[in-house]
C-alpha cells in the first residue's frame, strides 16, 4: 500500500504526518506493506522543512532534518492508493488536478470519520507553540489513522 500525505509548502505539517508514520509503521514492523510518501501543492522540490518541524517532531522521536520537498505533480500519483490532505482545499485543489482519483483523496480527519474543523492548521510562519500544537494533532490523527489503515 501507498500512501501521500498533503500540505501547501511540504515543509510542515504534511512531512510531521510522513515522517512520524513512518516511524509508527517501524515499530510494527509493517514499514514495507504501507510506503509512505509527502508532498505539497505548491512546493519548491527540495526545500527543507522548518526549523519548527524539524524542532517538535524530536518530541515525538522523529528525525525530520533530512526532508526535501516535493512537489505534488513530482509524484506519481496514480499509484498511490489514499491521498491524505491536510484542508479541504487540498482536498478540493487534487480532486480538480486528478478526478478519478476522487475516492482515494480525503482530508487526514475526514478519513479517521471527523467531520467537523476537518483542516489541520497550518503553522507556517508562527511560533514554536502552534507548531507543538500542530504536531500534537497530527500525532493523534495519525495514531487513529494508522489503526484504520492495518485493521482495514
Amino acid at each position: 500500500m501507498r500512501i501521500i500525505f498533503v500540505c501547501t509548502g511540504n515543509i510542515c505539517r504534511s512531512p510531521m504526518a510522513h515522517h512520524y508514520t513512518q516511524k509508527k509503521l517501524y515499530e510494527m514492523n509493517l514499514e514495507e506493506q504501507i510506503i509512505v510518501e509527502s508532498a505539497g501543492t505548491y512546493a519548491y522540490t527540495g526545500s527543507e522543512a522548518t526549523e519548527y518541524a524539524i524542532k517538535v517532531m524530536k518530541m515525538y522521536d522523529v528525525d525530520m532534518s533530512k526532508h526535501k520537498a516535493t512537489k505534488i505533480e513530482n509524484v506519481d500519483i496514480n499509484d498511490i492508493d489514499y491521498v491524505f490532505c491536510m484542508t479541504a482545499n487540498h482536498k478540493r485543489y487534487l480532486v480538480s488536478l486528478y478526478p478519478r482519483l476522487n475516492d482515494k483523496i480525503f482530508t487526514l480527519k475526514e478519513f479517521i470519520g471527523e467531520n467537523k474543523n476537518i483542516d489541520i492548521e497550518d503553522p507556517w510562519g508562527y511560533d514554536e507553540k502552534t507548531y507543538a500544537k500542530t504536531a500534537k494533532d497530527i500525532v493523534e490523527i495519525v495514531d487513529k489513522q494508522i489503526d484504520k489503515l492495518v485493521k482495514g
